[in-house]
């Protein structure tokens, strides 16, 4: 369903962001998908030469026939030159015994499934990483929970069990977080901090995963987790990107990146919500109100309308990551300590990348569509 009612005395206003949204995303993923290839671009980045188009993803072509696996079949085949769905992801799976990743493997079951697509043979491929046992990032962890929570009829039955607990185990009550890595989240340095996408994708998996098994523990762990996600919303409604896994604490707000405010975290809330039966619907507006106007840019968006995309992000001026790379070190010493920040966040990064329109359509599919998982 399209979500107009985000706020009570802000309906309409957000209803015409999200179709605004929308919008942008089809006509956006148009302009990514790369015919001849059969997949969609890594990004599209401005230049003084105009909109490049650059390199190829396996990942970002998942990502988005998940979103576009509820669009009408004539906007979809607009999009891809021609092609269903069902013939992108047959390619996809075609490729997957030299994919040597497990976050892309369980992209493309899950995008597989949604397509219609037989997904046995992704999912062999899964289980030679051994997602249940092995060190993973929590990010891929989460991806192959919400593929088995989806696709119970391929996906071998204890698996998504064994997933769920294993995300539950990793939650740290205390500081509302999930560690960067399943397995081996204390080692190194950065071993403490973990990043706003650790939060979403294992709050959306266990959410998924909660209200296709009535699983009251994962439906519990999930709302929990977004009640912190909220607590932890910039006064401007950002959504900020690192934290302390020890604390909870925000350990770095910036960059903050345009697909966390206009579907990563509604997508995550969204899912939580139905499965708790609850609402976030005030922090999800507060999100969509920043990329509208946002104070960084002294009231400008990250929506630029004449050339049709959205810009990635808005980061500090500084020389590659420096901030988030001191933070860490300085922290690491004690979690109360934190560097100044002599960096203003200013910065645009002029690009646009297709898993970002296709979350987009995931978070805010057309209205009555029926999101397994989700809203059923």
């Amino acid at each position: 369903m399209e979500r107009a009612d985000v706020q009570p005395g802000a309906a309409p206003a957000a209803g015409a962001r999200v179709a605004e949204l929308r919008a942008l995303a089809l006509t956006g993923l148009g302009r990514m998908y790369d015919s001849g290839a059969g997949r969609f671009v890594f990004r599209l980045r401005k230049s003084p030469e105009g909109i490049l188009s650059e390199g190829l993803s396996d990942r970002y072509t998942a990502i988005t026939a998940i979103g576009l696996a509820h669009e009408a079949p004539d906007a979809v085949r607009q999009i891809l030159g021609g092609d269903s769905l069902s013939a992108l992801m047959e390619r996809l799976i075609a490729r997957v015994d030299g994919i040597a990743n497990l976050g892309d493997l369980a992209l493309i079951a899950w995008a597989g499934h949604t397509a219609g697509c037989s997904t046995e043979r992704v999912w062999n491929r899964i289980l030679h990483f051994d997602p249940v046992g092995g060190s993973h990032p929590t990010v891929e962890v989460a991806w192959t929970l919400s593929a088995a929570a989806l696709d119970p009829q391929t996906a071998p039955a204890a698996v998504a069990e064994r997933l769920a607990e294993r995300l539950r185990q990793a939650y740290a009550p205390d500081a509302g977080l999930f560690p960067h890595h399943v397995g081996d989240h204390a080692a190194g340095q950065r071993g403490h901090v973990t990043c706003f996408a650790d939060l979403v994708y294992p709050t959306l998996a266990l959410a998924q995963f909660g209200i296709a098994r009535r699983d009251h523990d994962s439906i519990r762990c999930a709302a929990q987790s977004a009640d912190r996600m909220c607590r932890n919303q910039g006064p401007a409604g950002q959504w900020w990107w690192h934290f302390d896994y020890r604390t909870g604490r925000v350990l770095e707000g910036y960059p903050v990146y345009a697909v966390h405010q206009t579907s990563m975290a509604p997508m995550a809330l969204l899912a939580a919500a139905d499965a708790a039966d609850t609402n976030y619907d005030e922090a999800i507006a507060r999100g969509l109100d920043w990329l509208s106007s946002s104070p960084e840019l002294e009231g400008r968006s990250l929506i630029d309308r004449g050339e049709g995309l959205i810009w990635r992000k808005v980061a500090r001026r500084e020389p590659a990551k420096l901030s988030r790379y001191v933070q860490a070190a300085v922290s690491r010493v004690s979690p109360n300590l934190r560097a100044p920040a002599f960096f203003p966040a200013t910065a645009i990064d002029f690009e646009d990348r297709p898993y970002h329109l296709g979350w987009i359509l995931f978070a805010w599919p057309p209205a009555g569509a029926v999101i397994p998982g989700r809203n059923a």
